[in-house]
């Protein structure tokens, strides 16, 4: 039986853990001056204008709430009409060539902005700056509505063929 002390102490923990975490995040943001990244993804942030401090700004993704899955799924039939005979026909293999987090921020109207990359495959290094390319060269995508501009995360599997499945609308994988 848990006494209400004990529930206490464990919201108290909780708590200063999530505190500890948010100043963990604060320490360990990259200062000014250029960043060196991996090259398949692009900067987390924007710098403070001159006027300001210098201190950076974090690119947030936007929450994946049920509407903004729902436009994923838009933005990924907007793809698949793009690339028709690119899309891996039937279930996907059990181990496919690469899987690539993209994430894909669009403004109000459809409009591609920024594709970056949360994993990337480190075997693979040619594969993310493709999909980025697909990505662009279907811009617009549909109109977001309501929602607005926003940044939208989707998995690409991708087959050594060169064609892919999004996670999205993928028709699932093969156990052999």
């Amino acid at each position: 039986m848990t006494t209400p002390i004990a529930v206490r102490l464990a919201r108290s923990a909780a708590i200063a853990a999530a505190a500890l975490a948010l100043a963990a995040c604060s320490v360990l943001k990259p200062g000014g001056g250029s960043e060196s990244g991996t090259g398949s993804t692009s900067p987390g942030g924007a710098t403070a204008t001159e006027g300001s401090r210098d201190v950076p700004t974090v690119r947030l993704i936007t929450a994946q709430t049920p509407a903004i899955r729902t436009y994923r799924k838009t933005g990924a039939r907007h793809i698949y009409k793009a690339y028709a005979s690119r899309i891996y026909k039937g279930k996907i293999p059990p181990l496919v060539y690469a899987v690539v987090v993209v994430e894909t921020e669009i403004d109000a109207n459809g409009k591609v902005t920024n594709v970056t990359f949360s994993r990337v495959p480190s075997h693979a290094p040619e594969v993310p700056p493709m999909i980025a390319e697909l990505v662009k060269a279907t811009s617009p995508l549909p109109s977001p509505g309501k929602l607005g501009g926003h940044t939208y995360v989707d998995t690409w599997l991708w087959d050594k063929s060169g064609n892919f499945q999004l996670d999205s609308l993928t028709l699932g994988q093969r156990s052999r």
